[in-house]
């Protein structure tokens, strides 16, 4: 019957979207869920008020908290891995496709389907656990997390617990200088494999939260469980392969997190294992957050934040969350800061209760019995070592080394796009600085006014390094080097073809012939900036610009006519 159930939807997939069937005023019977913010409004008895922070008192209490407190910070960060198939079936993944368009009977939990490892997450897991200096564990398996939500249409996640594939790394870290600079290194406590839910399609009606559908599952019929479950659900993103990331409560700031986070960002582009893309969901980060007094080894109450959907707001999360303890703290009211999970509203800027967290025991978790094992030969590990790139925290000693300044390396460094443009363009011959400043700023100024990505400028490294050695030996100007630069950029093209193209005079011989002529002609002018009027030098240039019809190189001119200039009789 299963098999059944999973063709017919198969064949119509309109069956899975929300307004494909029904409209919610055709259903007969209907469970109303709200909102949080609906809810409280219907019953203010029975929730407590929420603590309110002002931006004035929120910027006090930080700095209270600097002196009287300490927060410990933590993050879980998923990462969704760029494989071709899910991580248990054949199903492919690409983000925005239609609802239920990319599901088979593994996917959706359907009884009898079987999981099938797919081998290149293990190939992901071992590259983030080497690159961020873990122990990787040779004989691991997966586990069952048992719990009843909508999106997981199983009613258990597969992942791993007490085996992970990779424990005990850390990750470096390097400030910016607007936040003080300075270098930084938090503790990795695991890495482990997993698969992601679906997603749950909120309508205008509110948002469904697990308290409703905890009710649904209890007052309603199988048939209508079933119905409204495949009504509200994208089952799309389940089984995407996932890697959690497990911190230690080694930050202490909210920008200390926000660069943290980012830095994990930086690595999993660089070593090609995922996007990194937040607006996407393909990095995720939840954040726990606790105060303590100064001197206090005990931990506070851990509180967990989740939807944070840039670094910016993973900062400005914590900021409020801080505020939020101590201000509780100094209340004495310290009992009211409970562990729970909550929300990050961007529009409001604060953080409000989702609900009550789970406990390890609330999981159930057992070894999954329907995968084998996970076991790791020593060849196989080195030969994925040996596939490593060059990861962010060698690139960025190295450029070090090269004599740039940490702002220089900072932004290289950033986007793995960047610095290999960078490399590539040093490989050919470019000056280092000249190469960096070239980058960051006409380069970077194009890309930011177009949108444009590095890879999608039409300039190669090859003509940057050409260009830049066309400046320096003064076959051409800065001035037109940077008109040259613009129409590489936007057309493509070659330095030298530019150059013919604009029928530049850059043969020497032609130039000292047109300087000549100039400083034959002009005898009384020739004796004065002898005399000691030098600034008549711009005067001989001008003529030469004039007698060339401007397409003379006004380097190569200079440095010509003072040579004439200064000659003795």
């Amino acid at each position: 019957m299963a098999s059944t159930i999973f063709r017919s939807l198969h064949t119509n997939p309109c069956l899975l979207h929300p307004t494909a069937l029904l409209r919610r005023k055709d259903v007969i019977l209907y469970c109303t869920m709200r909102s949080a913010q609906t809810q409280t409004a219907a019953t203010p008895d029975k929730v407590k008020p929420q603590v309110k922070v002002a931006p004035n008192i929120q910027n006090k209490t930080l700095e209270k908290a600097s002196k009287d407190y300490e927060a410990v910070i933590g993050i879980e960060t998923h990462v969704q891995l760029n494989t071709l198939t899910k991580a248990f079936c054949s199903c492919p993944y690409n983000y925005g496709s239609p609802p239920n368009t990319s599901v088979c009977p593994v996917c959706m939990g359907l009884p009898g389907a079987l999981p099938v490892l797919n081998m290149k997450v293990i190939e992901s897991a071992i590259k983030v656990g080497l690159s961020l200096n873990c122990k990787l564990s040779f004989n691991s398996k997966f586990d069952r997390k048992q719990y009843f939500y909508p999106d997981l249409p199983k009613g258990y996640q597969i992942s791993q617990f007490d085996v992970p594939i990779a424990t005990g790394g850390y990750i470096d870290v390097d400030l910016p200088l607007e936040y003080g600079g300075g270098h930084r290194k938090f503790g990795i406590t695991r890495v482990h494999m997993e698969e992601d839910a679906g997603k749950l399609l909120h309508s205008e009606g509110g948002s469904y939260s697990q308290e409703s559908y905890e009710r649904l599952r209890l007052t309603l019929s199988l048939f209508w469980i079933l119905f409204v479950y495949f009504m509200q659900v994208d089952l799309n993103r389940a089984g995407v392969p996932l890697l959690e990331i497990v911190s230690e409560p080694d930050m202490r700031t909210g920008i200390e997190a926000a660069e943290y986070a980012a830095e994990l960002q930086r690595l999993v582009r660089y070593l090609g294992v995922s996007n990194g893309n937040m607006q996407e969901g393909s990095l995720r980060c939840d954040v726990n957050i606790s105060v303590r007094p100064i001197g206090n080894i005990e931990f506070g109450t851990k509180v967990e934040i989740k939807n944070l959907n840039s670094f910016s707001s993973v900062s400005r999360a914590i900021d409020y969350e801080i505020s939020r303890q101590v201000l509780l703290h100094s209340q004495g009211e310290d009992k009211e800061i409970v562990q729970e999970t909550r929300l990050w509203e961007e529009g409001a800027q604060k953080t409000v209760t989702m609900r009550k967290k789970e406990g390890l025991a609330d999981y159930r978790y057992f070894p999954e019995p329907d995968l084998p094992g996970v076991f790791l030969t020593q060849d196989y590990v080195d030969g994925i070592r040996n596939t490593l790139p060059e990861l962010p925290e060698t690139k960025r000693r190295r450029y070090e080394k090269m004599g740039l300044s940490m702002q220089d390396v900072l932004f290289l460094a950033n986007d793995v796009n960047v610095a290999e443009f960078f490399d590539t363009t040093i490989t050919k011959g470019a000056d280092v600085k000249l190469a960096t400043n070239w980058i960051m700023g006409d380069i970077a100024a194009y890309m930011k006014n177009e949108k444009l990505t590095i890879d999608e400028i039409k300039l190669s490294p090859k003509e940057l390094a050409e260009l830049i050695a066309s400046i320096k030996d003064g076959t051409i100007s800065g001035k037109i080097g940077k008109e040259i630069l613009f129409e590489l950029l936007a057309k493509g093209g070659t330095v030298k073809g530019l150059i013919e193209e604009k029928d530049l005079i850059v043969d020497p011989a032609e130039i000292e012939k047109m300087v000549e002529k100039v400083v034959s002609e002009n005898p009384k002018q020739l004796e004065q900036y002898r005399g000691g009027k030098t600034k008549l030098q711009g005067y001989f240039a001008g003529q030469v610009m004039k007698l060339s019809k401007g397409k003379a190189n006004p380097g190569l001119l200079n440095k010509i006519l003072l040579e004439k200039l200064n000659a003795k009789s």
